[in-house]
This record gives structure tokens, sequence and C-alpha cells, in this order.
């Protein structure tokens, strides 16, 4: 994260934006409170990293910009959250 925002309250706060924005594209807003955003924002992020790569895309790096690491994560919780929605057969 970066150094004004701090590692992880950066992360949490990051984290939590793109989880609430995902769920929203998504439409599971209704379903989710304040921490699932946080962890689905999260996992996303991790998700989003690991899954790059895989596509020729670079994940965040401790330089990336704020900007940038709220796409990957928002990228990543709407994948997350999509898979999710297949799994459970919810719509």
């Amino acid at each position: 994260m970066d150094a004004g925002l701090g590692g992880w309250l950066g992360t949490i706060i990051v984290g939590g934006l793109a989880g609430w924005v995902a769920s929203m594209i998504m439409k599971t807003d209704a379903q989710m409170g304040v921490l699932w955003n946080i962890v689905v924002g999260v996992l996303g992020a991790v998700l989003a990293n690991w899954l790059l790569p895989v596509f020729g895309l670079s994940g965040t790096t401790d330089n990336s910009g704020l900007i940038t690491k709220f796409v990957v994560a928002l990228l990543g919780a709407v994948v997350l959250l999509f898979i999710f929605k297949l799994v459970t057969g919810r719509k």
C-alpha cells in the first residue's frame, strides 16, 4: 500500500471499497455487510494478483499506485463474486 495509508490499514480500506463496488456490480450488496465487503475485496486482490500474470498482465507491486491497487482488487472481487454465484446458484 501507499506509505500514506499504511500497510494493513490501506489494505482494509482499499479492499472494503473494492468489495463494496464489486457487490454493487454483481448485485449482491443487499446480502453483504462491511466485513464481507472487506473480505471479498482483499481476497479478490489476492486472486487477481495470482491470475493476472497467467494472462501476461502484471499484478500490483509495492510501487503500484492506489488506483491500480483498487482496480486490481475490484477485478478480483468481481471474479470472486461471479464464481460464488455460480457455485451457490444465487442470482
